[in-house]
């Protein structure tokens, strides 16, 4: 199998787990009684555990390299994946979720290199496709969740099923993968230096992006259950239609960027997304509420991997650095959103928690002219 293949195969299969992890967070939240305001604190969890890891994380990969991270990783992500759904306490289920915030950062750190390492080693455009997989599994993860639901399989045993099902597949793929020539490239005291404004506003562009990407996965279900009062499979249903959606925007974006440039496509990925987004908050059937996240998935889609292309493209540092920047500024925003749509539905419903995010987005279209630090 060809390296880019490679690299597709294992973002496909990173996410499944924790894909099969979301459609069990209003099941969690019942268990532990919590309120949406309750959920929320828990949820920070997360981004405090990226906010903790990637600082240095990006020093770390380029020490050992993207391969043994990505080795490592998934060892020690699929263990951790399974702990929020043993929680029994809110004070649990931060902690749990804090851990897989360092593991998850960490492991997808190491992916996104070797990503950038695919391309500037075969001459390919792969980034949108390695990112299409990673919508597919986390669909597929997520579409596994929602039928385990459905079957009443306790989510404990669901997601430490697909967490350790993947596993050997994961680790077989990863060794697989050409040695690292830049690890230990690093020196071992490097200076500090300030982002550069090219990549700030690469990260300014990606904030809202991966915001909404994460309160859509974590909330999507709460909402189609409280709002529309459904049950079963179709609660998580509306966070697999905004995968499958976010799947077809990306395995198009590598085509759609060679033919229309990467800052074109942002800003019509963005005015979509805005659009979709509208139809969510304003929705008066569940329907609509679907056809909604799937507009949306299709903006979001090509945001992150075209700015990962972009931060890994600028020479002020190593690759691993400012992708490592980067990914904390992105998974800030994705994990930071669905804490703070909490906070809001606790006083003012989830419709409104929900349309805050029409301003995060509305940034990352004003953004979008960053994109060409690297073209």
């Amino acid at each position: 199998m060809s390296f880019q293949k490679l690299v597709m195969a294992i973002f496909f299969l990173q996410p499944i787990a924790f894909g099969s992890w979301l459609p069990r967070i209003p099941e969690i939240q019942a268990r532990l009684g919590l309120g949406p305001a309750d959920l929320a604190l828990a949820l920070l969890g997360m981004p405090v555990g990226i906010l903790t890891t990637l600082p240095v994380a990006g020093r770390v990969v380029s020490r050992i390299g993207g391969k043994t991270t990505v080795i490592a990783g998934f060892v020690v992500f699929s263990v951790i994946v399974c702990l929020p759904a043993f929680s029994r306490t809110p004070v649990e289920l931060f902690i749990a979720l804090a851990l897989l915030g360092v593991a998850m950062s960490t492991l997808e750190l190491g992916l996104n290199v070797e990503a950038d390492r695919a391309e500037k080693d075969t001459g390919s455009v792969i980034m949108n496709r390695c990112h299409g997989f990673w919508s597919l599994g986390i669909m597929a993860g997520s579409l596994l969740g929602s039928g385990m639901v459905a079957i009443a399989v306790p989510a404990e045993w669901a997601i430490m099923a697909a967490a350790f099902v993947v596993l050997p597949f994961a680790i077989v793929a990863s060794l697989r993968l050409p040695p690292d020539r830049e690890a230990g490239a690093a020196p071992p005291h490097m200076p500090f230096k300030l982002p550069s404004s090219a990549l700030l506003g690469i990260c300014a562009f990606v904030f809202g992006i991966t915001m909404t990407e994460g309160a859509i996965a974590d909330w999507s279900a709460v909402y189609l259950k409280d709002v529309f009062q459904t049950d079963g499979m179709m609660t998580g249903i509306g966070y697999t239609i905004f995968a499958m959606m976010v799947a077809v925007g990306r395995f198009s974006g590598d085509h759609l960027k060679q033919r229309l440039g990467a800052i074109s496509l942002a800003r019509g990925c963005g005015a979509a997304s805005l659009v979709g987004m509208l139809m969510v908050v304003f929705a008066w059937h569940s329907l609509v509420t679907l056809a909604g996240f799937a507009l949306v998935g299709i903006g979001v889609s090509v945001g992150f991997p075209l700015a990962v292309t972009a931060a890994a493209s600028l020479r002020d540092r190593p690759a691993a650095a400012n992708v490592a920047i980067l990914s904390f500024m992105a998974l800030t925003g994705f994990l930071i959103g669905p804490p703070l749509i909490g906070f809001i539905a606790e006083v003012s419903g989830l419709r409104v928690g929900l349309a805050v995010l029409l301003v995060p987005l509305a940034v990352s279209l004003a953004f979008t002219r960053m994109l060409k630090a690297s073209f």
